[in-house]
């Protein structure tokens, strides 16, 4: 009988325990889930408030030296996504109207037999934007990336920077953190592949958190190197 009673007391312990944990487990996720939360929301609202007033469509935006085309998914035969054709022809549509210079494509070539530059450059030429006045930036692997090495290899300062709209405020928060005086078109055509718009327009929130820890991190880009003077030179062509 004292065995058993014993036992039973060791069992309402134990429980007891395992209550509290429970508890305490309940709270820090609880307290975890509010963290990120307010944290999803301060980098939305920087976001925001970086990018008011300078989102324009491309009949609107003012001139700026540089167009700053960002970088998407190439299809396996080297062509572009639809996706980034549409960021292409608002480049090409800001070349030919005189609002720009110089269109500056930034994408990833990490692998050797992926390369968005070389497919965004091949796009433009075939419509009739002069290769002589497209730079190639072959490390933009992300936007914080693209941001950073206009600013810090190309010497860029005033740019338009182009994307789809749902990640244009992004782009543009990013490169005036980065010290470019920027306003941005972006894209709405590709609506219509309705899912792919709504998982990357939820990406966003994610995104606009990252962006937020690079620009407080100050970190440098995977691929910083020496000062390129292509864009000055494509500039100075005339």
């Amino acid at each position: 009988m004292r065995g058993l009673i014993a036992r039973g007391r060791a069992w309402r312990a134990t429980h007891r325990r395992a209550v509290r944990l429970a508890r305490r487990l309940v709270l820090v996720a609880a307290a975890g889930v509010l963290a990120l939360a307010v944290v999803t929301a301060a980098s939305a609202a920087w976001i925001r408030g970086d990018a008011r007033g300078r989102v324009f469509n491309a009949a609107d935006v003012p001139e700026a030296p540089v167009a700053l085309v960002l970088g998407a998914k190439v299809e396996a035969d080297g062509t572009p996504s639809p996706f980034l054709a549409a960021r292409l022809e608002i480049a090409r549509q800001l070349f030919d109207s005189g609002k720009v210079k110089v269109v500056l494509v930034s994408g990833d070539h990490m692998d050797w037999d992926y390369d968005e530059p070389d497919a965004m450059r091949r796009w433009l030429v075939e419509r009739g934007v002069p290769a002589e006045k497209i730079v190639l930036d072959h490390a933009g692997f992300d936007t914080y990336d693209s941001c950073a090495r206009a600013r810090r290899i190309f010497g860029v300062r005033r740019a338009t920077v182009v994307t789809q709209s749902f990640h244009l405020p992004r782009a543009v928060a990013l490169c005036r953190e980065l010290g470019i005086e920027t306003n941005g078109v972006g894209d709405d055509t590709v609506r219509r592949f309705a899912q792919q718009w709504r998982i990357s327009t939820t990406r966003e929130y994610g995104a606009g958190v990252k962006a937020a820890v690079d620009v407080l991190s100050g970190r440098d880009p995977v691929h910083l190197g020496h000062r390129e003077t292509a864009v000055d030179d494509a500039l100075r062509a005339g």
